[in-house]
């Protein structure tokens, strides 16, 4: 392995592990906010708004909950990576209209001969709205901080970068079935 490929390794690895922090920061902090908005009650104009978090969420709970989402999306990221239709649709419930356009932009980009790598979600803010045993719903609002496409083996050559992403709002509904979380509903959210 050469000097650069182990700094860049390296270097990714310390990007990935600061954003996960960030992001477990940012949860934690919106946890507690909300919580301690929620304590407060109803406020007049331009006061603190009720919150809609769960009023007795657990840190511990916030946490997993966030390395559901982390887990879901780096497993995404590989299936698209992999170019495998099939792993990405196990990742949603049956019946999922996200499955359903997830797979469908997949088999698009293979079908042009393209992979995508470097796919990786910049998680902004998250919000714990529900969590049970077998569900998890989360308010999140993040982009895709960077992806690449490149030319399958075989055809001519290439790699491009792919356009930045805007900043989305979601409710993300997750559902524990089989051996894993699986996505039920991403909903699109307008900025608050």
């Amino acid at each position: 392995m050469r000097a650069g490929t182990t700094t860049r390794a390296a270097a990714t690895t310390l990007a990935v592990s600061l954003a996960a922090l960030v992001a477990v920061t940012a949860l934690v902090v919106t946890v507690v906010v909300r919580a301690e908005m929620s304590d407060a009650g109803p406020a007049g104009p331009g006061g603190p708004r009720t919150s809609r978090s769960m009023p007795d969420v657990k840190v511990t709970e916030a946490v997993a909950s966030l390395a559901v989402l982390r887990d879901w999306d780096a497993a995404r990221a590989a299936a698209w990576r992999a170019g495998d239709v099939g792993a990405l649709r196990g990742l949603y419930l049956p019946g999922s209209r996200a499955g359903e356009r997830d797979t469908a932009m997949l088999r698009q980009w293979a079908a042009r001969g393209l992979v995508v790598r470097g796919m990786a979600m910049q998680v902004l803010a998250v919000e714990l709205l529900a969590r049970t045993d077998r569900r998890i719903v989360l308010l999140v609002t993040d982009r895709l901080a960077r992806a690449v496409a490149t030319r399958d083996e075989g055809r001519r050559p290439g790699t491009w970068d792919l356009p930045g992403d805007t900043v989305s709002t979601r409710r993300l509904a997750f559902r524990f079935a089989g051996a894993g979380w699986r996505l039920a509903s991403a909903e699109s959210r307008p900025p608050e």
